[in-house]
């Protein structure tokens, strides 16, 4: 079984390493299923206990990405839409954080070499796949829709394996440099009291 290495702050801190998903073939039934998470239309709303929890989460978090993203609205805005798109795709909000750190330095207009696109860094291909013709991978909120509804289906398909399907979702497959990268981010600059710890214990023993 493969175990994450945590990698220092500064050797990620200032690097993007957006890969390219692969493009495979989906069974019918997946296919669906993929289709039906993505183009559900749903109010955004928030998954915590309490208002008092959801705004300490959302106020801390704010502090950390001012410097990526100075707006504060469109910071706000753009946190409670992870905040939603995540716990809806049954992830930690803070392991999103940590791969769109990584992949695109939270340029939402970022486009790779292979041409994935904005915050997380989602091949087109999946907009022919289970998207529509107009979806628009710019867009804040349907690109961590699309972004952690593949993350999640990568992590179904690797039975949890947390390793594998970051490296599925980088397009670098059994190679250790991006979970580890990603984990690194998801420590250091976005951990947060009691809503990551089961979660992070788990990535040291994936699978």
């Amino acid at each position: 079984m493969h175990k994450l290495i945590v990698l220092p702050l500064l050797l990620y801190a200032a690097a993007v390493f957006a890969g390219a998903q692969v493009q495979e073939p989906l069974s019918p039934e997946v296919r669906l299923a993929l289709q039906r998470a993505v183009g559900e239309s749903d109010s955004l709303r928030l998954a915590f206990a309490s208002p008092a929890e959801a705004e300490a989460w959302i106020t801390e978090m704010s502090r950390r990405l001012q410097k990526h993203i100075p707006d504060d609205f469109i910071r706000v805005r753009f946190l409670k839409t992870l905040h939603y798109e995540a716990t809806r795709a049954g992830l930690d909000p803070q392991l999103v954080l940590g791969v769109i750190q990584v992949e695109s330095a939270f340029n939402k207009y970022a486009i790779s070499g292979a041409g994935a696109r904005g915050y997380m860094q989602v091949m087109p291909f999946w907009i022919r796949e289970i998207g529509n013709k107009g979806d628009d991978l710019f867009e804040m909120r349907t690109n961590l829709r699309f972004g952690c509804t593949i993350l999640r289906y990568y992590l179904d398909l690797e039975k949890g394996n947390l390793f594998r399907a970051l490296g599925r979702y980088n397009g670098s497959l059994g190679q250790a440099w991006y979970p580890n990268r990603v984990v690194a981010a998801w420590r250091n600059a976005w951990a947060y009291p009691a809503a990551s710890r089961t979660a992070q214990a788990k990535a040291d023993h994936p699978g």
